[in-house]
């Protein structure tokens, strides 16, 4: 239980620096000077996938809980 705590934990903590564009919106968004709209763009995107993930992850959860609890009983 330790691991998997440990490994989730790790896992977080590795994406939190994730650059998500794509090669043409660097390529335009380099030659501005304060960044600020490429930082907003790189967070938009990694909001945009990672709500799908969020999902998946959510209805495996609930599947898993589902078949493990009517196991039980």
């Amino acid at each position: 239980m330790k691991i998997k705590f440990l490994f989730i934990l790790f896992t977080f903590f590795s994406f939190l620096e994730m650059k998500a564009q794509c090669a043409m919106c660097r390529a335009v968004l380099e030659n501005e000077e304060g960044q600020l709209a490429a930082k907003g763009i790189n967070n938009g995107i990694v909001y945009l996938m990672s709500v799908p993930y969020i999902l998946v992850f959510g209805l495996g959860f609930f599947i898993y809980w589902k078949f493990f609890r009517t196991k039980k009983q």
